[in-house]
């Protein structure tokens, strides 16, 4: 086993937490590795490459704000960029500024421990690399572990099947091929979009449905362009003021006040701009209030019953057991056209439950479907896998795996974790950027805490910090407040760990708004990060 120390600081993951984070503690004076289990930059961009994979925020606010250089050096081509121009775009960063020199590609970390002797971090990859650091920087994702289905014979089948997520840089074949999805969330409505029209058959597996926005996404030229950064000074400010790290927030007035009519044209507008501005720019009462959940959630239902020809079909579509907006809202580009083609079935696994993966095919309850490629679309280990995948010992051989599941989830700020000195996380648990804010806007807010908090540290003359015990149960009891008076909290999803067989359950991500949640981060530091125990 190869053994590496002299580090200041270790970061795990390449994408826009690990780059970003890379480069903020470079120019601290830090002398920084960065290890990424790919074999290049990207992140969710490098590994998510399946046909029609897409951002759903905006291309000019899903980006780095901290450079005017790369700001006017870079140009967007479209409104939602595809996966390609946001690999390119990470890319495109790293190599500006010179990121991939500090990177250990293709090392997958398997363990990472705190020596309290030394005070330092060492890792380890399944690749045999042993690494050392004072400080550990966890930018690994909030979506990063793949769930596969719970089904029999996963291994007995002997065509094409893969995870969405783990999309071969090849591509695969599926154009007059037989071809299963499992899933029909954000992930599986992309694909089904993407390739329904050209396959052989397309049989989709549906547990539930989704309430989804349709995307409304032009193409971009230079005179587009330039007035597009004409607005960036105003963008970045907007983006750090609003719920959810966007240019755009919720109105002003309230449901309740609008006139039946008034708010069928509210939503008729918001609906038209074909973004997730019908989702978080509109009514904040979707998130808190029966009512109007109930108003707003019959006006997507009847959009998405208008475009589907068969009147059952619809049925099975259009969502039934939760309100608009407490879950996971996808856009979409003429995904329920698909199932009026005569080489789709939709099976609804609720009537005809899955019961064995075969050799060529799936067998339910009712019927055998034949299949030459399986595609899962089935989702992740949300906010917590990336942690809880690798051995993370912190103090006393404590193990962060082992403490969440018999303590359940618990952090400080999404930021850190008493018992686990020097360890930061980014897009972890109880943080709104593990589902609720624009990423890169979340990301630059988090690493630039997470650099001064390392600056503070280290010009106090001391080696380690962790928040104390009080200030991590605080924002946890924070955090569940806040949780529950949300309707996100009485749904199953992934935003509840429904998702995971025997996860505990509870809501992931932080519900108060990325513009609230900054101002606590902001109290801390400006408080000289009274909350934490630095020695």
């Amino acid at each position: 086993m190869s053994h590496t120390n002299n580090y200041d600081a270790l970061v795990v993951g390449a994408g826009f937490t690990g780059l970003y984070t890379v480069f903020k503690l470079r120019d601290l004076g830090l002398k920084v590795c960065g290890v990424e289990a790919g074999n290049g930059v990207g992140g969710t961009w490098y590994w998510n490459r399946y046909p029609g994979a897409r951002t759903d925020s905006q291309s000019y606010v899903y980006q780095y704000f901290f450079s005017k250089e790369i700001l006017n050096e870079w140009n967007w081509s479209e409104r939602f960029p595809s996966q390609q121009e946001t690999e390119r775009y990470l890319n495109f960063v790293a190599d500006k500024l010179d990121l991939k020199s500090h990177y250990k590609f293709g090392q997958q970390v398997t363990e990472a421990r705190y020596d309290e002797e030394d005070q330092t971090w060492n890792i380890i990859t399944a690749e045999g690399m042993s690494l050392s650091a004072s400080f550990l920087v966890m930018g690994s994702g909030g979506l990063t572990v793949p769930k596969n289905p719970e089904v029999d014979g996963i291994k007995d089948f002997q065509g094409k099947m893969i995870h969405t997520s783990r999309w071969p840089q090849e591509g695969l074949m599926t154009e007059d091929k037989r071809v299963g999805v499992i899933g029909t969330g954000a992930t599986g409505i992309q694909v089904i979009q993407s390739i329904g029209k050209n396959v052989e058959s397309l049989t989709v597996f549906q547990r539930t449905a989704n309430y989804t926005i349709p995307m409304r996404n032009p193409k971009y030229d230079d005179k587009k362009r330039t007035e597009l950064r004409k607005k960036y000074p105003d963008i970045k400010k907007q983006r750090n003021e609003t719920f959810a790290g966007f240019s755009f927030d919720f109105q002003e007035v309230p449901f309740k006040d609008l006139e039946p009519p008034a708010r069928k044209k509210m939503m008729e507008k918001y609906w038209a701009d074909g973004s997730l501005s019908f989702w978080i720019g509109q009514f904040p009462e979707i998130f808190f209030e029966e009512e109007a959940n109930r108003e707003v959630s019959n006006f997507v239902k009847q959009k998405i019953r208008a475009r589907i020809n068969d009147p059952e079909l619809a049925n099975k579509l259009i969502p039934s057991d939760h309100g608009f907006g407490t879950r996971r809202v996808p856009l979409e580009n003429q995904y329920y056209e698909i199932f009026n083609q005569e080489n789709v079935n939709l099976v609804d696994v609720n009537e005809e439950p899955l019961q064995s993966i075969e050799k060529n095919g799936i067998r339910t309850s009712k019927t055998f479907y034949e299949l030459d490629s399986l595609i899962f679309a089935t989702g992740f280990d949300a906010g917590t896998g990336a942690l809880t995948s690798i051995d993370l010992y912190g103090k006393d051989r404590r193990l962060l795996r082992d403490e969440w599941n018999d303590k359940g989830i618990s952090t400080f700020m999404g930021l850190q974790v008493h018992g686990y000195p020097n360890m930061f996380m980014v897009m972890a648990p109880m943080s709104p950027v593990a589902a609720f804010c624009n990423v890169p806007t979340c990301v630059e807010q988090s690493v630039d805490w997470i650099s001064d908090c390392i600056r503070h540290v280290r010009e106090r003359g001391a080696k380690s910090v962790e928040p104390s015990l009080q200030a991590e149960q605080e924002w946890v009891k924070h955090h569940d407040e806040v949780a529950d008076e949300t309707l996100v909290s009485k749904v199953d999803s992934w935003y509840t760990s429904a998702n995971v067989p025997g996860k505990m359950r509870r809501v992931i991500p932080y519900c108060g708004g990325a513009n609230v949640y900054r101002e606590h981060c902001d109290k801390v530091r400006k408080g000289g990060f009274a909350e934490c125990l630095i020695s």
